[in-house]
């Protein structure tokens, strides 16, 4: 009889959050990491949890909507049991508005946003006011939501652990399977379903953020000029990130990043001074269709994906876990069909 009902395999956002999910379900549980708890994607230093614009709904924005609305209690229930901090915080997001058409625009969304986040959040047309935390706006208006939270992905990484390891074994090494199997696996795990298929499933995207010494854990976070400002709550600010499809080194930092932040203290001057804590670089596993794959693995039976995280991973997470542990342990299938390797 095996000791555990499911494996997962993979010490990322995904992976984490479904063991997490399995383990308040009453299910034996182990997690396995080949090589350290945030190796790849997860453990980078942005942490925004930020909304597709509220218009020309679909199933990943309906996916992504409840996932964030699930963030608040599944952060907080990892900190009451791990008894360390996640970072988490709904505190906002300010957009700054470039000319009278997007003006017009973001209008019309603060109507579709009634009518899709109903109760749940708000998206409004604001004055700007020249306040330091502000990013210029040519308009004089900006976009202010209520939906976007921030994570750190460090604490968050590292409470999810603690929680996981009260109830579950957590190995850093190889073991060999148990149970079913859950592979969330990555930039790694996307390269070795191209392998087994046979077609390009996805592929790896270097990204590159850093983080500052400025101490603003209240304030909302800024999108501007392609720009993420996240406050966190350990005192720094997270600027994220570039978009890389060609590189010599994935986890090396470069002039890419030196630009990054010229571009965030131009936005933004109350960062002009701040000193650089933190140069990140990885790479985001991107599935093809640019949404999550959830799935079973064709050909292993007991076997199933949860991947393609890229730049939503953390806010999509407790979606995923509750979808991918409703279909393990119950055989309850809802993920959209956009989500599946059939949609590639």
């Amino acid at each position: 009889m095996a000791r555990v009902d499911l494996t997962v395999r993979g010490g990322g956002i995904f992976g984490l959050s479904i063991a997490w999910e399995a383990l308040q379900r009453g299910a034996r549980v182990r997690l396995i990491e080949s090589h350290a708890i945030g190796a790849g994607a997860s453990g980078g230093v942005v942490g925004a949890l930020a909304p597709h614009v509220p218009e020309n709904w679909n199933p990943k924005k309906q996916f992504q909507l409840e996932s964030l609305l699930l963030a608040a209690p599944f952060w907080a229930t990892v900190a009451a049991v791990s008894g360390l901090p996640t970072g988490y915080a709904r505190t906002g997001r300010l957009q700054p508005l470039a000319d009278v058409a997007a003006v017009t625009l973001a209008h019309k969304r603060t109507e579709t946003a009634r009518a899709l986040w109903a109760d749940n959040a708000t998206w409004q047309v604001i004055p700007a006011t020249n306040a330091a935390w502000e990013p210029h706006s040519p308009t004089g208006h900006l976009v202010h939501d209520t939906l976007s939270a921030r994570i750190h992905p460090g604490l968050a990484l590292a409470a999810l652990t603690a929680a996981i390891r009260t109830k579950a074994e957590v190995l850093i090494g190889d073991a060999p399977d148990e149970g079913t199997v859950i592979w969330a696996t990555g930039t790694s795990g996307l390269t070795e379903l191209t392998a087994a298929l046979g077609h390009k499933i996805g592929d790896g995207v270097k990204g590159q953020a850093l983080t500052l010494r400025h101490d603003a854990p209240h304030l909302p976070q800024i999108l501007t000029d392609g720009l993420h400002i996240i406050p966190h709550a350990d005192g720094t600010t997270a600027i994220g990130s570039t978009n890389e499809h060609a590189w010599a080194d994935p986890t090396s930092t470069d002039a890419h990043l030196d630009l990054l932040l010229r571009k965030a203290r131009a936005a933004l001057p109350a960062l002009q001074h701040a000193e650089v804590v933190t140069r990140w670089a990885a790479l985001r596993p991107r599935a093809k269709s640019r949404a999550p794959l959830l799935d079973a693995w064709p050909d292993r039976p007991g076997h199933y994906i949860a991947n393609g995280g890229f730049k939503i991973g953390f806010g999509m997470a407790p979606k995923v876990a509750q979808v991918m542990v409703d279909l393990v342990l119950n055989g309850h299938d809802s993920i959209p069909q956009g989500f599946r390797l059939t949609a590639l």
